[in-house]
């Protein structure tokens, strides 16, 4: 008779079998295991013949139990059978039912903001400027004067044709320097005090790619766009060293609860890469971490160009990609458009050198094998920085096994949408983008270019590779929600009905692979991770629903699915409260 254990505890079971040196660390039974080591679906979507599916029944598990022991997966199957690595010190969990699938990934997130995000007032959901500095005047009733406040997460995209100024929020709180950053980051708003620290006047010019609000007397209204951002984030004093190291802790560790075995960090500086090598010299990572260096900081590149990319795929810390941005954001009509926006007449946002993208050190960190990942949004942004890959590979055909990226593809001409699949780049996309965007997004680009934005099924059947993300914290990052959105085309409330230009949708299986198989691709692991196979890594994520299941008869259940179990390399890093 097979015992259920409460998965909220930790239990060690008496061997019933004796296997010696055989026997397993962790002994997961009873559940829905899906491996994922059968073949790929085609591009389509259909699944491939040696799937465990079928037409009339859909899918099925192909393993109830997994046996874990030293980090790596020892054996996949029935539940009987598991019993043979059952010993005396095997710690032993019956999953009753639950799904477990290979190991999450986030390929695209800036988890120290994450981290600072906890402890800043959060705007997201937040419709009006009234509601926001509400927000921020209660904060402000809690912390002494002069102190910084810090905001982020009020939507640039949906507020685009009523952006706030500083009258009301420097009135409200005139004591406390304030900054609040926008959903994507791609404007930043402020009130007086903090625009005096960072020393904005009339007299202060925007940089290139950005815009600073002036008044009809020329002076700040209170709003920065796109690349004028930083003039006011700089002014944010920094977290020391330990503080920064504790911000990356609390949002690898959110990570963990949302199921997350591994993250991609995108755009990382050069105190980031000190915090995160020292919690990996101190053993004190609990998820993989994927670094992918700042475009911005050339001392950091000069410095890794020197040492060459991470060879050594079995370290919690590896670092060989680059992130550099192309153009802006399409909320905030930064993103580089190859003709006018259709509700802008005259603008078509900006790009390339003019937005900050180097050329020189990108070509010089393809040329010493590093993975370039660039940003870009708009039509004209994608089809530059493809034009600028392909240049390279011309010079450096070695460069084009460096796995290169395109970060959210977002709008794409029809015409250079299989150029991803021949260039070998890789379209690292967010589901939750699509559907929060889309209730502005066809304004910005009219009905016809709204067609190649967020096409991930265009892509698929041109070949292109893709990978899934959140681009946290400026989106949600609940693996429930970006599953559901992939596959839906809707958002929370399951709109719209028949989903969102739903012929752009992914299947549930694409959708797992797009977050776990194809993410292990982009960062070259895909040898040790993104299967559940015997001797590959141990990294699991175990769910209360199951999104293969529910794609054909409720996939808005995807939404009340939580995560019950996260496991890294053996070790369960969160385990749920029952």
């Amino acid at each position: 008779m097979h015992r259920r254990i409460p998965i909220s505890s930790v239990m060690l079971i008496p061997a019933l079998v004796s296997c010696g040196g055989g026997s397993a660390d962790l002994l997961l039974t009873n559940a829905r295991v899906y491996t994922f080591t059968w073949t790929e679906p085609d591009v389509s979507g259909a699944p491939a013949l040696d799937a465990p599916y079928s037409a009339s029944d859909g899918w099925r598990p192909d393993a109830e139990a997994v046996a874990i022991r030293d980090g790596l997966i020892l054996f996949t199957g029935s539940v009987e059978d598991a019993e043979a690595y059952r010993g005396p010190n095997t710690e032993v969990l019956d999953l009753d039912g639950a799904t477990v699938l290979p190991g999450l990934v986030d390929s695209h997130t800036h988890v120290p903001e994450l981290g600072a995000s906890l402890a800043r007032v959060d705007l997201v959901g937040v419709e009006t400027e009234e509601e926001a500095v509400a927000l921020v005047a209660e904060r402000a009733r809690q912390l002494p004067a002069g102190t910084w406040i810090v905001g982020a997460g009020w939507d640039e995209g949906a507020w685009a044709d009523r952006y706030p100024d500083m009258r009301l929020l420097s009135e409200q709180v005139p004591n406390h320097p304030v900054f609040m950053r926008s959903l994507h980051t791609f404007a930043g708003w402020g009130n007086r005090m903090a625009f005096e620290r960072a020393g904005i006047t009339a007299e202060t010019e925007a940089p290139v790619g950005g815009e600073i609000r002036k008044d009809a007397q020329g002076q700040p209204t209170g709003l920065l766009l796109n690349r004028a951002v930083p003039l006011l984030e700089d002014a944010v004093p920094t977290p020391a060293p330990q503080q920064l190291q504790e911000q990356i802790l609390a949002g690898l560790t959110e990570m963990a609860e949302s199921g997350f075995v591994a993250v991609h960090d995108a755009g990382v500086s050069a105190p980031v890469m000190a915090a995160f090598e020292a919690l990996e010299e101190e053993g004190r990572l609990p998820l993989r971490v994927y670094a992918m260096l700042s475009g911005r900081d050339t001392t950091l590149l000069a410095r890794w160009e020197s040492q060459g990319p991470d060879s050594d795929t079995e370290s919690m810390l590896r670092t060989r990609s680059v992130k550099a941005f192309y153009d802006g954001a399409l909320g905030s009509r930064g993103a580089r458009l190859l003709e006018d926006y259709s509700d802008t007449p005259g603008h078509r946002g900006l790009g390339g050198a003019a937005y900050g993208f180097d050329a020189t050190w990108m070509r010089r960190m393809m040329t010493a094998g590093f993975q370039i990942s660039i940003h870009a949004i708009g039509d004209a942004g994608n089809r530059e920085s493809l034009s600028f890959i392909e240049a390279v590979y011309a010079d450096v055909p070695e460069a084009r096994r460096n796995r290169n990226r395109i970060e959210h593809a977002q709008v794409l001409h029809a015409n250079d949408i299989p150029r991803l699949a021949d260039l070998d780049v890789i379209a690292s996309m967010e589901p939750a983008h699509a559907v929060e965007d889309m209730v502005w997004a066809e304004d910005r680009l009219g009905p016809d270019r709204i067609r190649g934005a967020y096409a991930w099924r265009s892509l698929r059947r041109a070949g292109a590779s893709l990978v899934f993300n959140s681009d946290l914290p400026g989106s949600d990052w609940h693996i429930f929600y970006g599953m559901h959105a992939a596959i839906a085309r809707k958002n929370k409330e399951r709109a719209p009905a028949g989903g969102w230009y739903a012929e752009q949708a992914m299947t549930a299986e694409e959708t797992v692979r797009a977050y776990s198989t194809w993410a292990s691709f982009a960062n070259f692991t895909e040898e040790r991770t993104g299967m559940l196979e015997t001797g590959r890594w141990a990294d699991l994520t175990i769910l209360s629903v199951d999104p293969l299941g529910l794609e054909s008869r409720d996939p808005g259940g995807i939404l009340d699915g939580r995560i019950l179990i996260t496991i890294v390399n053996g070790r369960i890093v969160y385990r749920a409260e029952p």
